[in-house]
């Protein structure tokens, strides 16, 4: 059975404080989703992420002692998410969050979605997602976002920001090379997640919402962006 891998940005999950409709909405597109595949769900940190490593920075932590601080707010991410998609009853999520690419591989055998958060220092959810999806040989992963999808410029602050349909990996680089990261905070995707998938030649669809999600998935038209 086909595995879907999908990157769930924290945005969506817990902008400022969680989003119970977003969760209902994520829930029904992955009900219909397990019909035919089985599905991999990378939490992001979101508010709870971004607060604690604020604080961090602020008092002066290191980059190491901020990631891990993020790490362990998309782990709890990851057990609101899985616990909530399970409660529907039609969906077999896991109950243990896996902490390696080897206990997601094994949880996917007796569970019909596998949500975890991530893996370790130095990736966002973005990076783990790729890397997720490379080591169980998915062609695709989906990157859900708060926005539609790529844009020439940030939509929130520049009105004149053309939206992109599609783009290739070489394009999509050389607008990743301009972006600065730091720990909760990055572009649409980071530059992992960049880098994996422009080696292992995998499709990117970044996009925003569950129905759209389930769309993309099935095939139909839907709005977000494409990096091939």
């Amino acid at each position: 059975m086909k595995t879907i891998v999908v990157s769930v940005g924290g945005s969506m999950i817990v902008p400022d404080k969680v989003d119970y409709n977003f969760l209902v909405s994520l829930r029904k597109a992955v009900e219909a989703i397990v019909k035919k595949s089985k599905i991999v769900i990378c939490t992001g940190g979101g508010s709870t992420a971004r607060e604690y490593i604020s604080i961090l920075r602020k008092a002066g932590a290191d980059n190491h002692s901020q990631d891990i601080a993020g790490i362990d707010a998309t782990r709890l991410n990851a057990r609101l998410v899985a616990s909530f998609l399970s409660a529907g009853k039609k969906i077999k999520a896991n109950q243990e969050i896996p902490k390696s690419l080897n206990e997601i591989k094994a949880l996917l055998g007796a569970n019909d979605c596998v949500v975890c958060g991530g893996l370790g220092p130095g990736k966002t959810s973005d990076g783990t997602t790729a890397e997720i999806a490379g080591f169980l040989g998915a062609d695709t992963i989906y990157n859900m976002t708060n926005v539609k999808g790529l844009y020439t410029k940030d939509p929130r602050k520049h009105r004149d920001a053309k939206f992109i349909p599609l783009i290739s990996h070489e394009g999509f680089r050389d607008m990743m090379v301009k972006v600065k990261e730091k720990p909760g905070q990055h572009f649409v995707l980071d530059s992992e997640a960049e880098r994996i998938t422009r080696e292992k030649n995998m499709e990117v669809v970044i996009l925003q919402g569950a129905q759209n999600l389930q769309k993309a998935v099935e095939g139909k038209k839907f709005e977000g962006t494409i990096v091939e």
